[in-house]
């Protein structure tokens, strides 16, 4: 069984998460998202998205 998800749902629900039971504080979680936004539109974009689709296709490789 193959189960995808999302970068972002899974990012989302690991701050969700972070709030809820580690003392992240929404003020903390909405500067890390204008961070990611900032870097997203940043000259170092495509490094991080190549470097995030090499990680994706290393954990998909994994065999259970």
């Amino acid at each position: 069984m193959a189960l995808s998800i999302s970068a972002v749902v899974l990012l989302a629900i690991i701050v969700f998460l972070l709030v809820r039971k580690s003392g992240l504080k929404a003020g903390h979680a909405a500067v890390c998202v204008l961070l990611g936004f900032y870097l997203a539109s940043s000259s170092i974009a495509p490094t991080l998205n190549q470097f995030t689709t090499s990680v994706q296709s290393m954990i998909s490789n994994i065999k259970f």
